[in-house]
């Protein structure tokens, strides 16, 4: 190949000549590094050595740099890592990116099948009632199984073939913008090998580290003297997620992608599995350990295949995902929530280990609960190194028969919290002994507190206690909350500890001046602080609800209460009526505890008190009018449900039960108003019949709510 090397003479300095060769000999650059890195990258059969492929690649970079013109975003020069970023921009997913349904036992990815065949049936008689247009009702659904990776779900996205956007999954809605990052990864193709390719092609996949690759970083940042990693997820993550695009492109990391979102100028492939192996052919990075199986039954074999081989991949992966192979027979399958009902993720069963219980030691959250935890012998379990494991409370402690030095089995899988799940009795040793929950805070020395009906016992100092005030602060300023860029752990214990703030209405009295006084701040850092304080002023009614952290309130139930009452003051003044919780009770996916939880907050003076300061410190949100001005008609109502029903899935019955007001629990108890039994109901109807539950089937229930 014939070269043309053009020095930096600087722009100025160029001739038309010089650029026309440039430009050609740039082209030429860019093609044969693209075959070299597929040789390397994907074929695993390297065509030059490594001095070589290095001198090709900084000739292309003192082209692009000497004709700036020149720099395309496809070109191999972009994978070195550009300057750092201030933060990473939020990226809307066009189409969400939805999580999975999980399944840990046979019957689960039995009963799943069970729901895709009875769930097509119903859709194709729905669309043509002659039994004449569809095939036999026992034959089986075709999937396609592939695995479940341990690492970071990410969204690529192609305009013209070019890679144009990359994002992480965030919260489903919205994500990050990492495009920086994911280029300097070599196993992504910045351009598609494709003379036409899509308009518009978003790639869904996971970034992950092998074991291999982990290992060498690991010892390089030993060597250094750098902190090392847990696991080659967190090394994955903590990699992507860097500010600055040339320490990520330092970090071997990997991609595989399963899915896909927005796809313009193409027929989507009719399968899923057409649409890996359409990957394949445009260099897009696809796992070859997937196979298409028919029924429950190929399913089950194809997990227990992966699970056998699970240690000998040279990637660490925590299931197996199935999703029904045709297009069509997923659109017809549809959604429900925030999960497709055509995928299920079949999880492995927790890995354990045995270790020493050396200490048991409590810690206070941020609403006072107070939580034993397990102070370990170190013990690698689960791909991490776990030093502390939880106990939950005093109660399970005790049902769990575990001491102080007793050996213990540890229990974690991916990125689950470490649990003790019980103590080996015949390896107990003389001097071991019980727990005993101390009778005062260890932050603030205020009484712990169990009430009769609850497992956890709290603190009762509320905000003198420091550890539930610094939690406080913290879920009030997340990303999720009110969205405090800059407002993390070691200033909020600044703030706290100096007792500039007690409570998050002294937030918005922070100057420039006194941030600028603490440790680790300038004037920049406080200033942009302030600025975030501001913006953070500007919120929404859901995340407020959210914001205050009232127990049992996630996102979710912060938003159904924005959406039915409309306005904070109406919500505050339902607790205020020292109602029977009905109007709560009301809103859907909220039962009882949750309804206590909301009333006993609302209802404490010094919570309105702070609520009043916030608003006097300017913080606002868009208000409306209620969602519905009167309760549901089968609000206070509780139902169970169980068994399969003749032509609704479990949650096609639960939404229409909720639609209506009613709550629907998991057991059956002597609070339980109705139970929905279907076939093979089991235990759920039998506890229902001893109890004098009313029993009803899937046509008596529709009967009731066609009378409301």
């Amino acid at each position: 190949m014939s070269q043309t090397s053009v020095p930096g003479q600087g722009a100025n300095a160029h001739t038309a000549a010089d650029a026309t060769a440039a430009a050609q000999r740039a082209a030429e650059l860019r093609i044969e590094l693209a075959r070299h890195n597929r040789a390397y990258y994907e074929d695993d059969a390297p065509l030059i050595p490594d001095a070589e492929y290095d001198r090709l690649f900084g000739e292309l970079v003192a082209l692009e740099n000497d004709f700036p013109e020149l720099q395309r975003p496809d070109s191999p020069t972009q994978r070195v890592g550009g300057k750092p970023v201030e933060g990473f921009a939020p990226v809307v997913h066009r189409v969400p990116m939805l999580s999975l349904n999980n399944g840990f036992e046979d019957e689960d990815v039995e009963a799943f099948d069970r729901r895709v065949s009875d769930g097509l049936r119903d859709a194709t008689r729905a669309a043509a009632p002659s039994d004449d247009l569809f095939g036999p009702q026992d034959a089986p659904v075709e999937y396609a199984a592939e695995l479940k990776f341990d690492g970071l779900a990410i969204a690529l996205r192609y305009e013209q073939g070019v890679l144009v956007q990359a994002a992480t999954r965030g919260d489903g809605t919205t994500g990050e913008d990492v495009t920086a990052n994911i280029r300097t990864i070599k196993k992504i193709p910045l351009k598609l090998r494709s003379d036409n390719p899509p308009d518009v092609l978003e790639v869904r996949g996971e970034v992950l580290m092998f074991r291999a690759d982990f290992d060498k970083l690991n010892q390089a940042q030993e060597a250094a003297g750098e902190k090392v990693f847990v696991n080659p997820r967190n090394a994955a993550a903590g990699s992507l997620r860097q500010l600055d695009s040339k320490i990520t492109a330092k970090r071997p990391l990997s991609f595989f992608a399963y899915g896909v979102g927005e796809l313009v100028g193409v027929p989507m492939p009719e399968t899923h599995s057409a649409l890996l192996d359409w990957y394949v052919t445009l260099g897009i990075p696809v796992n070859d350990r997937r196979e298409v199986v028919k029924g429950a039954a190929g399913l089950l074999k194809f997990y227990r295949e992966v699970g056998e081989a699970r240690v000998s991949l040279p990637y660490d992966i925590d299931g197996v995902v199935y999703k029904v192979n045709r297009r069509d027979e997923q659109d017809r399958l549809g959604f429900v929530s925030r999960a497709p009902r055509f995928a299920l993720a079949h999880k492995f069963p927790a890995q354990e280990a045995l270790t020493t219980l050396l200490d048991i030691e409590v810690q206070v959250g941020r609403t006072g609960a107070i939580t034993p935890v397990a102070r370990l012998a170190p013990v690698f379990v689960g791909g991490a190194t776990v030093t502390n494991a939880t106990l939950h409370n005093e109660d399970e402690i005790r049902r769990k028969d575990v001491m102080i030095g007793d050996t213990v089995i540890v229990r974690r899988a991916g990125d689950v919290i470490p649990e003790v799940v019980g103590s080996v009795l015949d390896r107990r040793p003389a001097d071991a002994r019980a727990f005993v929950m101390p009778a005062a805070c260890p932050v603030c020395g205020s009484a712990i507190e169990k009430l009769p009906d609850e497992a956890i016992a709290r603190c009762t100092g509320g905000l003198i206690c420091a550890a539930q005030r610094k939690q406080a602060l913290l879920h009030f300023a997340q990303r999720r909350a009110l969205d405090i860029e800059g407002l993390g752990d070691k200033l909020v214990e600044q703030l706290v500890d100096q007792q500039i703030i007690r409570t998050p209405a002294d937030l918005f009295k922070l100057g420039v001046a006194k941030l600028a006084a603490l440790d680790r701040m300038a004037d920049k850092s406080a200033t942009n602080l302030v600025a975030a304080l501001d913006k953070a002023r500007h919120t929404t009614l859901a995340r407020f609800i959210f914001a205050l952290g009232i127990r049992h309130v996630g996102e979710a139930t912060a938003k159904d209460l924005a959406r039915h009452f409309g306005k904070l003051d109406n919500l505050i003044g339902v607790c205020k009526r020292d109602s029977d919780l009905a109007e709560l009770l009301a809103v859907p996916d909220v039962g009882p505890i949750v309804a206590e939880s909301i009333n006993n907050f609302f209802c404490e003076d010094h919570n309105v008190e702070v609520i009043e300061q916030l608003r006097a410190a300017g913080v606002t949100w868009p208000e409306s009018e209620p969602a519905a001005a009167a309760p549901l008609p089968l609000a206070g109502k509780t139902f169970v449900l169980t068994g399969t029903l003749p032509t609704l899935s479990r949650d096609e019955a639960k939404a229409m039960l909720e639609a209506q007001g009613a709550k629907v629990a998991g057991s059956v108890s002597a609070k339980t108003d109705y139970v929905v039994a279907g076939a093979e109901a089991g235990s759920k109807l039998a506890k229902a019949e001893a109890l004098g539950v009313p029993v009803l089937d899937e046509d008596a229930m529709r009967a009731m709510l066609a009378a409301l």
